[in-house]
């Protein structure tokens, strides 16, 4: 019945029309209803990933397109879905004709946006890593795409400028690459195969002194001349500043985006929506740019594997070398996995056929810096006797002094601060805090010792053992050593890069730097040398990979020397460690390292997983836990972070990764379906 059919009505006028107009919006909301309901004709089902963490509702949902959402719903878009009686976030993976849910379909809520930022590559990487890793796809989605910026969203992608589509840069290109590449042997083979659209996978060990990121430049310069996208990983900020510089030098202005955590929200959309929209094909980042939506990616790059940085510290865990490995594999990609040092998983993807190796030839190797270890000869020990026992032997003396006539010096220290711990000078018993029984430390040259636990101050102390009032540092920081160096080379410009006071460069003038492992600043032009102390220090850390990780930090500090130049160690001469690094060998290091693990069933020859949580409930994931075949479950003991905290490490041989992993996440899902109380499941965990 339409408002002109209507009977009359005994209202006064005014009333009458307010009824009709009534009416009218009633008939109108129906009818908008009518049409929400409306389903659409092609592909009717939208298969919906939602944004639930829990394990065990890991799987699509089916919901049903209105036919108003139809052009919107587009498969890699945000959407929000009504699950469990409220609204929640999902991202649609595809549409289809047909749904196996027998009863009726809710339907979509709302399109947040058409745009497709969970592209189908990505989407399948994450589900790979989810499998591997133990975890559920929306924790890993969460770390693939970053938060919407709405306004950002909006504003076009301004396309890439035109590279000229003749060949002659694309061959003036490939001799750049090679030229670069010179020294590092078949390097030139790898570059031909990625410019012919090819995907070898390489292992790079890197000259000392060696320009890396203008080498990696060139090798995106390569697939990016071949038509192709291209991936760069790398640690920290200041690596992705160095690469960022290097690829603008060699592809020019605006052809790659660089993601930064400390971007802002709006320029890290920005820069992943002009990936995800193919406006720009390159891109450089930290770990999480190994989930960047580069569109026809043919190369993916990823430098320094072994630093800790590439592991993320958010559930599922996952490894960025271990995801691009995988990415590469769904891909088709060629794939370039390169340091100074060379990780054991890196030598076990050697070993096992998947990569190839490159590295410099032995000229290279051995005319690019000089390494030695002090009081390694018996001339050196004639020399001074105290070599072996002194922290700045005479011969770093002689080498720092004779190195500033050409350059600045890059002294590597392992402990940052003052003196991070205290003994009394008469009995050597270490100085402890009277309230708690902490280490008691310097902050300063002028501070009193404090507890390094509870913060008390000790002024006077005396040794509870033989009543000494003296106090010694048997392991200086970095500021203490700056102190030292200061007084002994006065006049010169001595600089500290350490905790929250990193520096990013220094003048190539003469000068001092010391900084701890990692905090190294570049030097314009190089260091004329690098002195590394407490090479001990290092080595006495209990972990699985502390000779692992000793030799690539070394490696790293050797690697900033320029061409010519010098280093010395100061540490034992005798340690395989030391030695694979004065030799340049850290392949065969890792090789015997890989060796040693395979006999005592360790990583990576082995797949681990570790279970962490309250006592019980780790009992009884362990009873639900239907391990593989050969499995030991070793454990639970005590973390020694809680009285209330226990860790079982469960290990099988590697091939029985996968079915580990597979019992992982079926124990989480049962788990979590049941609400039990919840425990930290971390496979291939970096350190032990």
């Amino acid at each position: 019945m339409t408002p002109e059919e209507e009977p009359a009505l005994e209202l006064p006028g005014l009333a009458r029309d307010r009824v009709r107009e009534g009416r009218r919006k009633a008939a109108a909301t129906r009818a908008r209803r009518a049409a929400e309901q409306a389903i659409a004709e092609v592909d009717p089902v939208a298969r919906v990933l939602v944004d639930v963490s829990l394990p065990h509702l890991d799987r699509l949902f089916d919901y049903s397109v209105p036919a108003a959402m139809a052009e919107q719903a587009v498969p890699g878009a945000r959407v929000k879905v009504r699950f469990a009686g409220k609204d929640v976030d999902g991202f649609l993976i595809d549409r289809v004709a047909i749904s196996e849910h027998a009863g009726r379909l809710q339907p979509l809520r709302r399109v947040v946006s058409a745009e497709r930022v969970l592209t189908a590559q990505v989407a399948a990487l994450a589900a790979e890593v989810a499998a591997r890793y133990a975890g559920s796809r929306p924790d890993v989605i969460r770390l693939a795409v970053p938060p919407r910026h709405a306004a950002t969203e909006k504003q076009p992608s301004v396309p890439a400028p035109e590279v000229p589509a003749d060949a002659e840069p694309a061959r003036a290109q490939a001799k750049a690459a090679r030229a670069a590449w010179a020294g590092h042997e078949p390097a030139e083979a790898f570059l031909a195969h990625v410019g012919r659209g090819g995907s070898p996978r390489g292992v790079w060990q890197a000259a000392a002194g060696t320009d890396w990121p203008l080498l990696i430049a060139h090798a995106v310069g390569t697939a990016r001349a071949a038509g192709r996208g291209a991936l760069v990983c790398v640690p920290d900020g200041r690596d992705v500043a160095r690469v960022d510089a290097a690829l603008t030098a060699v592809l020019g202005e605006d052809q790659h985006v660089t993601l930064r955590a400390d971007s802002g929200p709006a320029a890290r959309y920005r820069d992943f929506l002009s990936l995800a929209r193919g406006a720009r094909r390159v891109v450089v980042g930290p770990r999480a740019a190994a989930f960047a939506p580069v569109r026809d990616l043919g190369l993916i790059v990823v430098w320094d594997d072994g630093d800790d940085l590439l592991a993320e510290p958010r559930a599922p865990y996952p490894h960025a070398r271990d995801t691009l490995v995988m990415r590469a594999e769904l891909e088709g990609s060629a794939m370039l996995l390169g340091g100074f040092a060379r990780s054991v998983e890196a030598d076990q993807l050697v070993g096992s056929g998947w990569a190839h190796e490159l590295r410099p030839t032995r000229e290279v190797a051995r005319s690019g810096v000089r390494v030695g270890v002090a009081g390694a000869s018996d001339h050196d020990l004639e020399r001074d006797p105290l070599t072996r026992v002194s922290r700045v032997p005479g011969e770093v003396h002689r080498l720092i002094r004779d190195a500033l006539s050409d350059g600045p010096v890059l002294v590597q220290t392992p402990r940052r601060g003052y003196a991070a711990a205290l003994s009394c000078d008469r009995c050597r018993e270490p100085a402890r805090c009277a309230a708690c029984r902490g280490p008691l430390r310097l902050t300063g040259p002028s501070t009193p010792p404090a507890c390094g636990w509870c913060g008390a101050t000790a002024d006077p102390w005396s040794c509870p053992e033989c009543g000494g009032r003296g106090l010694r540092a048997p392991v200086v920081g970095e500021s203490r050593t700056a102190e030292e160096l200061g007084r002994a080379f006065p006049g010169v410009r001595v600089s500290s890069s350490a905790g929250e006071r990193v520096l990013a460069t220094v003048p190539g003038g003469p000068g001092i730097v010391v900084a701890t492992p990692g905090a190294e600043p570049v030097a314009e032009g190089g260091y004329a040398a690098v002195v590394m102390l407490d090479c001990w220090l290092l080595l006495s850390r209990p972990d699985l990979r502390t000779a692992e990780e000793a030799v690539r930090r070394w490696s790293n500090a050797v690697g900033l020397v320029r061409s010519g130049g010098q280093a010395i160690a100061v540490g034992d001469p005798a340690e395989p460690a030391l030695q694979a690094l004065v030799r340049w060998d850290q392949p065969g290091f890792a090789r015997r390292e890989a060796a040693e693990r395979r006999e005592a069933h360790l990583p990576p020859a082995s797949r681990l997983a570790t279970l962490t949580g309250e006592p019980g409930a780790l009992d009884d994931a362990l009873t639900l836990l239907a391990v593989p075949d050969h499995a030991e479950v070793l454990g639970p003991v005590p973390t020694g972070r809680s009285p209330e905290e226990a860790r079982a490490v469960v290990r099988v041989p590697h091939a029985d990764g996968a079915a580990l992993s597979a019992a992982l996440l079926e124990l989480q899902r049962l788990r979590s379906a049941r609400k039990l109380d919840p425990i930290r499941v971390q496979v291939d965990p970096p350190s032990l």
